[in-house]
């Protein structure tokens, strides 16, 4: 029978020894009587198996005449070396391997029944282009390097694995030539060099089996464990966060198990914050544990150092604990920290600080089970890997902090993407050194055109006044009746004169709140009350009459907040939950056209949006887009009101919300105010439109005191004809989708001071469609479901 393949060969595979048996008949010639006699009496042997000649493809041959084979490569594999050297006979890139050295036959012994001899990483596209590549070099003289390391990994029998670098003696392999192999040109060549990916084309100028290689190879294996280890980290670590799994803490416990040579290893990783004087949970890639923390998501460094934590840390030197419980007996002070690793097994174990630039960025932690398997000996080991360690932690780092960097500037500047590039830009250019001392020039954008929109908290000013009211009220009465009690145990004057001046705060209060009102009676309840009951704390009924005063009172600020803090979290939830619906739709928006989006978040919240083509200038921009943001934002606010109309059944308190746009034709120019961080109109033409967004919500229909802005309807306020055309066209067709309602109100706008002649449209939103057609505006809700209004 022939040679299994294992893939796909040029080669038709001869083992044949010719070359050996021709050395041994020049010293069966020789006048050395007894190496002459030698291998007379070995090639006598050989003759009666003429195949190890003429070339062997039965591999039961092999086998068969094992022990001739191993007297014929006596002198290549000597029997003083055989317990040392790792080597055996094989042909290059196959898995055809035999005549092992002991010392490699005990390794595949102790790697088990099951294991698979393949080299790692190597498939068959490779093994046929080296295969093909060593026919350029051997036969036609080319020289092509194919050379690549090549490893094997083998099992040890405590379940660790070793990495054996191959090495290849080819002296004696001959490769010939068949009538079925083509001819192979300078022109193939160039070919086949440039296109190592086309596995087609390689077979096609190496056919299967059309080459005939002869001879045999020698194998030497090294043992490369540490380094191939390290090579194996290197890869790991540099694989990026996407292509990382679940199994990635796996794989680099593995690798670091071969380094130390130690089955039950297990690594852990903590980072370390100094400005908290924190460790914490590292969340790159997989998650990895970290026995410091124990457990725990973070702990404060003092809970966990003890002087060897101090020295880790401060002095970046390695701790290295080869018996914790020794350690915990020969280091009393050390005793806590001993015993939260003995809590997680952890017998004998190495820290190691991770540093860069001067800065820890966290612990690297191995540890082990078993009582000096690590120690400061081993521990050097870390010095081959600890740099990648670093570097990789550093690049993890350095994306956080571009990651937070990029939340900054999404939540927390002016700068939005839209208008990023222009500041890129600017920025850019000052990291060439001649302009490094030069001014920043001011980022204008000319010829945009502004739109604005706001949805408000109706009466937010209103509500918030009656909130205070309705907690000052509340704590001076129950001051008032605490008082009373005392004043009945305890007869003095000056009980009765706080009693008078809180029944006259009160009579105040509910006469007319003053924008001073809080203040004063928060200082006179600080230093006038609370003083004095705190000298009746003595009296046990009066203290428990106290407690329960208290526990009425918000820790936070030691006064009643109860009507406040749900008006404050009423405002903060609808502002978050517009804020949020608002930014979403933004991004589908900024699909149509880029264009610079800001937003302010006050009672309500409000958003400018500015578009043009030097918002864009790559960008080919026509007016249509201004039309499609127009009828975009009409729709965003008809949005905002229907999400807010969910929203507010479960709102802690009951407010109305009023929706207004201000629509602006002509084209203005945008600055960034450098003081402020942020955009502003540029020249003082612009500055009307400032002027008008700044009044526009509080005015009044023009002639009556009724604001222009009513709860359930969106107020459109505009200048020219044409603009009350095209949003008219807007509203007919949102009232064919059922967003708005027929009722469109149109009136003008009382003057305003530096600006005259504004109109509006008002018209109401459609907050529900029942299965039957039925539309609901929010005065029909408001009837319907006994809303107050």
């Amino acid at each position: 029978m022939s040679f299994e393949k294992q893939f796909d060969n040029p080669f038709r595979i001869e083992i044949s020894f010719h070359k050996v048996i021709e050395a041994l008949e020049e010293i069966a010639m020789s006048d050395v009587d007894f190496r002459a006699n030698y291998a007379k009496g070995l090639l006598a042997e050989v003759a009666k198996v003429p195949e190890l000649r003429t070339g062997i493809s039965d591999l039961s041959k092999i086998s068969e005449h094992a022990e001739l084979i191993r007297h014929l490569l006596a002198d290549l594999f000597p029997t003083a070396l055989s317990k040392n050297e790792i080597k055996a006979v094989t042909i290059p890139f196959h898995q055809i391997i035999f005549n092992h050295t002991e010392r490699f036959q005990n390794i595949l012994l102790n790697a088990g029944p099951d294991f698979d001899m393949g080299i790692r990483d190597f498939d068959e596209h490779q093994f046929y282009v080296m295969s093909s590549c060593m026919i350029l070099k051997f036969y036609y003289g080319y020289d092509v390097d194919f050379a690549r390391p090549v490893f094997y990994d083998i099992p040890e029998a405590d379940g660790s694995v070793k990495h054996y670098r191959i090495l290849y003696n080819a002296d004696f392999l001959e490769i010939f030539k068949t009538d079925d192999a083509p001819d192979i040109t300078p022109e193939d060549i160039a070919l086949l060099i440039d296109n190592f990916d086309n596995f087609d084309l390689w077979k096609e100028k190496f056919p299967v089996d059309s080459w005939i290689l002869r001879g045999f190879g020698i194998m030497n294996l090294y043992d490369n464990t540490v380094e191939s280890a390290v090579s194996l980290l290197k890869e790991s670590l540099l694989t990026t966060e996407k292509k990382r799994d679940e199994n990635d803490t796996d794989v680099l416990q593995g690798i670091f198990r071969s380094i130390f040579k130690i089955r039950n290893l297990r690594l852990g990783f903590a980072e370390f914050h100094p400005e908290e004087q924190k460790f914490r949970v590292a969340n790159f890639g997989s998650h990895i544990p970290s026995v410091l923390l124990g457990g725990k998501m973070e702990r404060p460094y003092e809970e966990i150092c003890g002087c060897s934590m101090d020295e880790l840390v401060t002095d970046a030197k390695y701790l290295a604990i080869s018996d914790v419980k020794k350690f915990a007996e020969d280091f009393p002070e050390e005793k806590d920290f001993a015993n939260h690793l003995l809590s997680q097994d952890v017998q004998s174990c190495i820290f190691a600080p991770i540093m860069k630039n001067g800065r820890v960025l966290g612990v690297f932690e191995v540890v082990s089970s078993v009582p000096k398997e690590l120690n400061s000996i081993n521990a050097n080991k870390l010095d081959f890997v600890l740099p990648f360690i670093t570097d990789t932690m550093d690049r993890y780092y350095s994306e956080k902090q571009n990651y937070i960097d990029a939340i900054i500037q999404k939540e927390y500047t002016a700068i939005h993407p839209s208008v990023y590039w222009k500041f890129r830009e600017e920025a850019d250019l000052h990291t060439i050194p001649e302009n490094a001392d030069k001014p920043f020039r001011e980022i204008i954008f000319k010829d945009v055109y502004p739109m604005y929109g706001q949805i408000d908290i109706k009466g937010s000013s209103v509500a918030r006044n009656e909130a205070m009211q309705r907690d000052l009220k509340l704590q001076i009465e129950m001051l008032l009746n605490l008082l009373r009690d005392l004043s009945k145990r305890h007869k003095l004057p000056l009980i009765e004169q706080h009693l008078f001046e809180l029944e006259k705060m009160e009579g105040q209060i509910l006469e007319s709140l003053k924008a001073d009102s809080e203040s004063i009676v928060q200082n006179y309840i600080f230093n006038e009350i609370h003083p004095m009951l705190d000298h009746f704390r003595s009296d046990a009924q009066i203290a428990k009459k106290i407690g329960q005063y208290e526990s009425q009172l918000d820790p936070a600020i030691n006064m009643v907040y109860k009507e406040r803090k749900n008006f404050d979290d009423t405002l903060s939830l609808i502002n978050k939950k517009m804020a949020a619906v608002l930014d979403k739709k933004q991004e589908e928006a900024q699909e149509f056209f880029p264009h610079y989006y800001e937003r302010f978040k006050t009672d309500g919240v409000e958003h400018n949006l500015y578009i043009g083509a030097s918002i864009a200038p790559k960008k080919a921009y026509n007016p249509i887009y201004l039309d499609n943001l127009r009828l975009w934002q009409l729709q965003a606010m008809c949005d905002l009101e229907i999400e807010y109309f969910r929203l507010r059944p479960g709102l802690p308190y009951e407010l109305d919300v009023t929706s207004l746009i201000l629509v602006y034709s002509v084209p203005i120019s945008i600055r960034f105010r450098m003081d402020e961080k942020r955009f502003d109109v540029d020249g003082t033409y612009n500055a009307r439109y400032e002027v008008v967004k700044k009044r526009i919500d509080k005015s009044h229909i023009k002639g009556t005191g009724e604001r222009i802005v009513q709860a359930g309807k969106i107020t459109i306020v505009y200048s020219q004809n044409q603009e009350e055309a095209e949003y008219r066209r807007y509203i007919r067709l949102l009232q064919y989708k059922n967003r708005l309602g027929n009722n469109v109100e149109s009136f003008e706008v009382e003057d305003l001071q530096g600006v005259t002649g504004l109109r509006a449209l008002r018209v109401e939103v459609l907050y529900q469609v029942t299965p039957d057609g039925e539309n609901y505006t929010f005065d029909d809700l408001v009837k319907e479901l006994d809303l107050k209004p």
